[in-house]
């Protein structure tokens, strides 16, 4: 249900961060360490688009919540790695491999 997309494609993650109700996504930053997987966490929530190829992100900088925007990057800096902020979230590009892993 969680994870469940409206008709626009956007989850609960996306609409909460529409409204900008930090409360929400206080909420919802804490489901992922009981309800679903690394793989959920990444590419549906932190990741993830609407039918629009609107992340999160984008979300919340477009209509100004300044605070929930915070808290967001709060929470991603314990979720993800640099190079996967780097890569994926920041640059949108795909990462590349290097000769001691992925970089």
């Amino acid at each position: 249900m969680f994870l469940g997309l409206d008709n626009w494609g956007r989850i609960a993650w996306h609409v909460a961060a529409t409204w900008g109700k930090l409360e929400i996504l206080q909420k919802v930053c804490d489901l992922p360490k009981e309800e679903l997987t690394t793989e959920e966490v990444y590419n549906k929530l932190l990741l993830g688009t609407d039918n629009e190829g609107r992340t999160v992100w984008h979300l919340v900088a477009k209509w100004g919540h300044l605070e929930e925007l915070q808290k967001l990057w709060d929470w991603v800096k314990k979720k993800l790695t640099t190079n996967v902020i780097n890569y994926k979230l920041l640059l949108g590009t795909k990462m590349r491999e290097g000769p001691s892993g992925t970089w």
